[in-house]
């Protein structure tokens, strides 16, 4: 089991521990921002990182791995190599989910979600949806790092490598903001 102090090495060597004025895709602002493209660019930090994660896992008889595109796909990936699993996505279409490229779920099929990170959970919570709309059985839900501190929650398991205290305000609340701190984009749409 790696220590935060060994989890926390990792994100600062890789250089994914960003400081500045972010806004993040929840709607809210953050001084600090978890960059997991930084960090899941390097494929043994990505291996190392979800091998920990699958092994909370290992004995959910876990089917396939779903992840939302495009930050998760690569979480999606290195989990359900972990697990022995098949590895699918779910992509955007306005701000909905879907499934193409020949993706499909079968009824009761029992399905791990599998994302980068988490503030509000409500790309997650749209994956679950999903895979619930195709039938399929949501068992749990797999994140790199849990910046709500535990605050989301989600009606089947979660589990996270690490849980990232990072301040996000409201932007009517932004302390950044009232400094005229430019604002940064850095996360996805």
């Amino acid at each position: 089991m790696m220590t935060k102090e060994e989890i926390l090495k990792i994100f600062k060597d890789a250089g994914a521990l960003l400081e500045g004025h972010f806004l993040l895709r929840s709607g809210l602002h953050s001084d600090r921002f978890f960059q997991a493209a930084l960090l899941l660019q390097y494929p043994n930090y990505a291996e190392k990182l979800c091998m920990e994660l699958a092994e909370e896992f290992k004995d959910m008889n876990i089917k396939t791995v779903i992840s939302p595109a495009l930050g998760g796909l690569i979480v999606g990936q290195e989990m359900a190599r972990a697990l022995g699993a098949r590895a699918i996505f779910a992509e955007k279409d306005n701000d909905n989910l879907v499934l193409r490229r020949g993706f499909t779920i079968e009824k009761g099929e029992r399905i791990l979600v599998a994302e980068d990170v988490v503030t509000k959970g409500g790309r997650v919570q749209q994956t679950i949806d999903l895979v619930r709309a195709h039938g399929g059985n949501p068992v749990a839900v797999a994140v790199i790092v849990d910046r709500s501190l535990g605050q989301t929650k989600f009606d089947i398991p979660h589990k996270s490598v690490m849980q990232l205290e990072l301040p996000a305000y409201e932007p009517s609340a932004c302390p950044l903001c009232a400094a005229k701190i430019p604002l940064a984009r850095p996360g996805s749409k």
